[in-house]
């Protein structure tokens, strides 16, 4: 998350990074100044993006409990064909089930 962190700051740094703890890891500036962007700025930027990271659980959670594509499209020529509501039920009770 550290390069994800320094890319959103920066999007043309170029750096390598090893380890994966802001205080204990070595950023590695590859323009040689390696005061490019203070530690502090990158911490603060990685607790804005896990934020928006968690802020966001319920869009993963509903992409695993749709139906497949291929099953959405049956559920609608069947409901088209029977006059029923599978579909819009199936939907509804996955965001229902998963809300913003």
């Amino acid at each position: 998350m550290i390069i994800e962190a320094i890319l959103k700051i920066d999007p043309n740094a170029e750096v390598s990074v090893s380890g994966s703890d802001i205080n204990t890891c070595q950023i590695i500036w590859h323009d040689g100044n390696p005061n490019n962007i203070p530690k502090a700025d990158i911490e603060a930027k990685m607790v804005e993006l896990q934020a928006e990271y968690d802020a966001n659980q319920y869009q993963r959670d509903r992409a695993t409990a749709y139906p497949s594509i291929q099953e959405q499209l049956d559920m609608q020529y069947w409901d088209n064909v029977n006059g029923t509501t599978n579909w819009e039920d199936a939907i509804a009770k996955v965001k229902a089930d998963n809300p913003k």
